[in-house]
């Protein structure tokens, strides 16, 4: 009797190993589609929203490029100040209310907040060349792509660079803030190489970030809101590459 419960007790035993593991892997792997499914989203509604606002704002009589009476109104009246800073707004609401909300809120709040950010960069348009941007958009992708796949994939931890970039993203803000009123070139272009260098750092620090808390114990609300959260951090990560690479790399519409 022993000898039965041995031979088939270890066959059932690697069975169960085998097919948990295979269970934990599928469920990663939809895990993380599911996060880069909402960032795409993100990345469409605010690409979407700057051509949109852009299109409106602007007007092109005779050849000359010139402002409509809406264009003028977020381009250079004193509501410009609140659309570049509304973003802001929204992260640190995010950050205070994503834990109290539900999927459905948490979700349509990212999509609001990509709509703002969409409307806050459509701006750019009015300074770069269009094929620049669409240029300067494939390298992030292909840079954000490379990097987030490196933070999937290593085994290395990575979690000992978060609080040194952390760190090194609120100095970006806080000096991206003062440059609004010196509006420095000097200061911007080092600014965006370190925002490069940052927020590769952060973009393979924060996948490998996100894949380790598919393994922690949750429900299934709570895992559907940490997908939306780690789908807004690579976001911002993906935006501020692109902003930064447009500074360092864009070609200036004359």
């Amino acid at each position: 009797m022993s000898n039965f419960d041995g031979k088939w007790g270890v066959g059932y035993e690697r069975g169960v190993g085998r097919s948990t593991a295979v269970e934990v892997d599928q469920g990663l792997r939809a895990y993380m589609l599911g996060v880069y499914n909402y960032m795409t989203i993100g990345l469409a509604i605010t690409g979407a929203t700057a051509l949109g606002v852009y299109m409106m704002a602007v007007t092109r009589a005779g050849g000359a490029m010139a402002l409509t009476p809406f264009g003028q109104a977020i381009f250079t009246s004193p509501l410009r100040w609140v659309i570049m800073l509304s973003p802001l707004a929204f992260i640190f609401m995010l950050g205070a209310r994503m834990g109290g909300m539900s999927v459905a809120s948490a979700r349509n709040t990212f999509f609001a907040f990509a709509a703002v950010m969409g409307l806050s960069m459509s701006s750019i348009l009015l300074v770069f060349t269009g094929v620049s941007v669409a240029r300067v958009f494939f390298i992030t992708a292909a840079a954000f792509g490379g990097l987030s796949l490196y933070g999937y994939m290593t085994k290395r931890d990575l979690s000992a660079f978060g609080s040194f970039l952390v760190m090194g993203v609120w100095g970006l803000v806080i000096a991206g803030l003062v440059n609004l009123f010196l509006q420095s070139t000097g200061l911007q272009f080092a600014l965006s190489i370190l925002s490069v260098l940052i927020f590769s750092g952060l973009t393979a620090w924060d996948t490998q970030m996100i894949k380790d808390m598919y393994f922690e114990t949750d429900g299934y609300e709570v895992a559907q809101k940490k997908s939306i959260f780690g789908a807004l951090s690579l976001y911002l990560d993906f935006i501020n590459m692109f902003q930064s690479l447009l500074f360092l790399f864009g070609d200036r519409d004359n």
